[in-house]
């Protein structure tokens, strides 16, 4: 019986200190976190690009209706 209750204190101990590391990990949280700044920035550049697509576009046909 005496046997049965020293594994039972070592598996709770083990258990503990598995849940423990598990809780404390915040790998997870930290990926998610870099992609959302990834997706944010890369909104920020489509649309920086398109505004800077749209001018140059502008910009070459106001040259080649002057040139004509």
């Amino acid at each position: 019986m005496l046997r049965l209750y020293v594994q039972y204190v070592g598996l709770k101990g083990r258990v503990s200190k598995a849940y423990n590391n598990f809780k404390s990990t915040e790998s997870g949280a930290t990926a998610i976190e870099y992609g959302l700044i990834a997706a944010l920035i890369a909104v920020v550049v489509i649309g920086a690009v398109t505004a800077i697509g749209t001018n140059l576009n502008s910009k070459f046909n106001s040259v080649a209706n002057n040139l004509h």
